[in-house]
């Protein structure tokens, strides 16, 4: 369905899949003259080619649904967040046998905790190993994404990154956001910041080519990226500047049961990479063991339980140890207002010993403007410094950076203007057939996001499969479902530790900003998104008659070589049409 057209958005549409209008109430019915169920085409657009991406082309891959798939991303190579984050010490805070696909357990992890490098291998090696990367297109930029109520269809506008002034148009029954949420880094709004005559970086925008050794270096921000960049720079630079606005709780990466001493990481020797090779069900129990004390560790979150006051004690006392030699780095950042969780842990070994060493300072609060040569700090104190690395996050309100318009000319940047809405974190009311990985309202403050991506990748899969058999041209979540949603999340975040006042990308870069929070563990999700709540959705079909789908009396089955009498249970487990012999029942043969 590819359209290199150069007509309006807003035109109709004849090339691709076409769905007629519903005949008028007059118009005699008719019946569809071919089987019930008989595969139709769903054409499938994602915005991305990340992990999301890869596992939705995955459930493509072994689906028995006719379905053409393309993943268009703005990078070069494949793999998202992994790629664009490489910043020195980027890690993830998971346990590397948690953070990859349930169907592509990996032997090759070299540490508990991996490195986004090594992680970034890993998805490549995915996408080349179980044919994922003919979905995949890479320097193609979408710049525009249009309902057709016409056609019922998404059009979508692309660029090449490589040749801008080549832009073509595509369109697609379903248009999937796999862009992810931390996707929009953003340079700090500071005074002066573009005066400064040295290199300057953000961490989601790394230049490996600036040498930092004997180099005098501010870091701005410690966030996620911060906690791990300090410690990296600190034993290659003359004089690191670290300056530290807001408190953080610093404790050790989540899965610290299995982790080394103190909830550090580790290497994992020959022997143990053996088992991960050689016994995939010892293998399996491990990662089973250290998923589930993942799941676990969502008790941390609920306000006033003994593990959280467990947790917030044993952080106490590992941050006031470790800032042994300058104690007033402990002082400093432990939060006093807020519980752990608030803001998402990070694996924060090395970094207040970092912090500590005799070449940093440790610059408690903000910047308040950049000069050509430095900084200066809120206490009006200039810092003169070679290179500045701004460690200060992402554009988190969700709000598309591209124009995304759904029915009547609403705009979802418009309508996200003050506070994103969404349905479940997966769709949005007037957005027709546009579906989001891990949207708004997600499942983002604990455990690994992979297992959540494979939940909402079949989740999605009932969704096409019912679109196809039962001629359904659009679907769109209701204002009264995506209303009750909000209401009984509003009831429930107040139970958690994410509603204390912490400046946090979990609401959006604020203190006071809502929290953008699936209402529950992600074992709670798993089992909500189980299967799809189709009472919710308002259903636009391709005729008046909701059963046009029952077509002319006969199944797709009776035709495709399948099994007749399926029900009854399968030979050999296999669901296709046996060849009888009668010797194989000649005991029940009347002569």
């Amino acid at each position: 369905m590819p359209a290199n057209e150069s007509t309006a958005p807003g035109a109709a549409q004849t090339n691709g899949f076409h769905i007629s209008p519903a005949p008028a109430e007059k118009t005699p019915y008719e019946i569809k003259e071919e089987p019930m169920r008989k595969p139709r085409k769903i054409k499938v657009i994602a915005i991305g080619a990340g992990a999301s991406a890869l596992c939705f082309g995955h459930e493509v891959n072994n689906s028995d649904l006719d379905i053409e798939f393309v993943a268009y991303d703005k990078n070069p190579v494949i793999g998202g967040t992994w790629y664009e984050n490489r910043y020195p010490g980027c890690a993830c805070d998971i346990p590397s046998v948690c953070y990859q696909f349930s169907w592509a357990p990996s032997p090759d992890w070299s540490t508990y905790y991996s490195g986004s490098r090594e992680i970034h291998q890993y998805f490549l090696k995915v996408a080349k190993d179980y044919d994922l990367l003919k979905f995949c297109r890479v320097n193609r930029i979408v710049t525009g994404c249009y309902w057709q109520e016409e056609t019922q269809t998404w059009r979508v506008r692309v660029q090449n990154v490589e040749k801008p002034e080549e832009v073509f148009e595509d369109e697609c029954n379903i248009l999937l956001n796999a862009t992810g949420v931390l996707n929009k880094w953003k340079w700090p709004e500071i005074e002066g910041r573009e005066t400064f005559k040295g290199p300057m970086m953000h961490s989601a925008n790394w230049d490996d080519s600036v040498e930092f050794k004997n180099k005098t270096v501010a870091v701005i921000g410690a966030g996620s990226s911060g906690i791990q960049i300090i410690p990296a720079l600190q034993p290659i630079v003359k004089n690191l500047k670290a300056f530290v606005r807001s408190t953080t709780w610093v404790t050790a990466g989540f899965g610290q049961r299995f982790a080394g001493p103190n909830g550090s990481n580790f290497k994992y020797s020959d022997e143990q990479k053996e088992v991960m090779r050689n016994d995939p069900k010892k293998y399996l129990t491990y990662r089973k063991f250290v998923e589930s004390e993942l799941n676990g560790r969502f008790r941390l979150i609920l306000n006033g339980t003994e593990e959280q006051k467990e947790a917030r004690e044993f952080a106490i006392k590992e941050m006031t140890r470790k800032s042994a030699k300058k104690p007033e780095v402990a002082e400093q950042l432990i939060p006093k207002g807020y519980e752990i969780g608030c803001r998402r842990p990070t694996p924060g070994n090395g970094f207040i010993e970092a912090l500590c060493e005799d070449n940093v300072d440790f610059i408690r609060g903000g910047v308040k403007k950049i000069t050509e040569d430095g900084l200066i700090s809120d206490d009006g104190k200039e810092h003169k410094v070679d290179i500045i690395v701004c460690a200060t996050g992402f554009d988190v309100t969700w709000k598309p950076r591209y124009p995304t318009i759904g029915r009547e000319g609403r705009s979802l940047s418009d309508e996200w203007s003050t506070a994103s809405r969404t349905y479940l974190s997966m769709s949005v009311p007037h957005f027709p057939n546009y579906l989001i990985f891990n949207g708004p309202f997600g499942v983002y403050g604990h455990g690994s996001i992979l297992p959540v991506m494979e939940t909402i990748s079949k989740h999605y899969m009932q969704m096409i499969r019912k679109m196809s058999d039962e001629w359904i041209t659009a679907f769109e979540p209701t204002e009264e479902a995506t209303d009750d949603f909000a209401e009984h999340r509003r009831a429930f975040i107040p139970r958690t530790a994410w509603n204390g006042s912490c400046n946090s990308w979990f609401k959006q870069g604020s203190i006071k900003g809502e929290v953008m929070m699936w209402p529950g563990s992600r074992v709670h999700f798993f089992d909500a998104l189980a299967t799809p709540r189709w009472e919710d959705y308002h259903l636009t079909r391709a005729n008046r008659n909701r059963f046009y789908y029952f077509s002319n009396g006969r199944s797709e089955r009776e035709f495709d070589g399948h099994d007749l009498s399926w029900y009854l249970g399968l030979l050999g487990g296999v669901d296709k049409q046996p060849v009888y012999k009668e010797e194989d029942v000649s005991e029940f043969l009347v002569r």
